[in-house]
């Protein structure tokens, strides 16, 4: 056999394996959605969010934060670094609308490298609640999201609970919908699977709820301040005290904003270098959820009907997932936006690609090198 039959042969195994993989992925995420999340008891609790700029959708994300469906006393906390802020008047509107108590805390010293971090700090400081609650300013919940993550807390043998999520366009715009794409077809049901495998280990940056005690025995948000994983980095904190966590069944939306192709390469280059720096054996397992890439590999290796037949498979197999994400979610059977499948498949596989050569990641409209631990160093401006 030729080097490059046998290439054809490796890629046409992957892309098999990868349609395998489809397949249970589906069968994951459904999983999923079938279970009932928690609705007793209602803890009293503390959201976290930290804000900067006013990205279209924030406030309608704000508003959601306080009007939860929650039994017990909760209250929101929105954090800004600079007061002249473009979120802070957003911030400012949706407390004087909202029905749930809740507060602005404008300033406070940057106190490393992840800003963010640096928020939930001074956010954590000023909480009034055993329970806190870090949400990303980008997520939209659910009415019943906050005691979904905030009721398992109640066994002393969970130490934190996270959720995954979906994702919607905050605008009209192209991109934005074509990364959201990303999200739904490609992370959700691949976590999904990893989670139930118990492989992923996950804590996403989604929600992350904790007791204040669990949080003061890992030292507080002030560890996470130089990481980029800081999510990651606070999960494996709570495991190493000996206490699980926990993924509930709710799946808030992660308002996407993507203003050109360049925008949307950036961001999900940072994503998929922060997976090869935290897990380089299973940042290539990933490689299986790219099966049509291998298909067409394998095609342009080996032109012939049997290559041919991976293919259709690798589509078929793909597809499979894809209607089924979009059926689990409530969004039926869209077939212009599946029409996009393909690319938004080979986009993600060349992002794969890309992260596999170390290099520097952007952040907001900052370039920053990561170090062998997680460390971030300022390196300029982004472009």
């Amino acid at each position: 056999m030729s080097i490059v039959s046998a290439l054809a042969v490796a890629a046409g195994l992957l892309a098999l394996a990868g349609s395998a993989q489809a397949v249970f992925a589906r069968r994951a995420l459904w999983r999923l959605a079938a279970r009932r999340p928690a609705t007793a008891p209602a803890l009293p609790a503390s959201i976290l969010k930290p804000l900067h700029g006013a990205e279209p959708g924030l406030a309608e994300n704000l508003a959601a934060a306080l009007r939860q469906e929650h039994a017990a006393e909760y209250e929101t906390l929105f954090g800004v670094s600079d007061p002249a802020d473009s979120a802070t008047p957003l911030a400012e509107a949706a407390l004087a609308a909202g029905a749930a108590p809740g507060r602005l805390l404008a300033g406070g010293a940057v106190l490393g490298a992840n800003r963010k971090v640096s928020q939930l700090v001074h956010l954590a400081a000023a909480a009034r609640h055993p329970v806190l609650v870090a949400a990303d300013a980008d997520m939209r919940c659910q009415p019943d999201w906050l005691t979904a993550v905030t009721a398992p807390l109640a066994d002393p043998r969970i130490g934190l609970v996270t959720c995954l999520y979906r994702g919607e366009a905050g605008d009209g715009a192209f991109w934005s919908r074509f990364a959201a794409l990303a999200i739904d077809w490609q992370f959700l049901p691949n976590a999904a699977l990893g989670e139930e495998l118990g492989k992923a280990n996950g804590c996403y940056g989604a929600t992350m709820a904790l007791r204040q005690e669990t949080l003061d025995r890992i030292g507080g948000f002030e560890p996470l301040l130089p990481l980029l994983a800081d999510d990651h980095a606070l999960g494996a904190a709570v495991r190493r005290l000996g206490l699980k966590v926990e993924v509930a069944p709710v799946l808030p939306v992660h308002v996407m904003t993507e203003r050109g192709f360049g925008s949307l390469w950036a961001h999900e280059l940072r994503w998929a270098r922060t997976l090869h720096l935290l897990s380089p054996a299973g940042y290539w397992g990933l490689s299986l959820t790219y099966p049509l890439a291998w298909a067409l590999a394998a095609l342009a290796l080996a032109p012939g009907w049997a290559t041919a037949g991976v293919l259709a498979l690798a589509l078929a197999a793909r597809c499979y997932l894809a209607t089924g994400v979009d059926e689990a979610l409530g969004l039926g059977r869209r077939w212009a936006r599946l029409a996009w499948l393909p690319m938004r498949d080979l986009l993600s596989a060349a992002v794969w690609v890309a992260a596999l050569r170390p290099g520097q990641v952007v952040w907001g409209q900052t370039r920053y090198r990561v170090g062998p631990g997680g460390e971030m160093v300022e390196a300029g401006r982004a472009r």
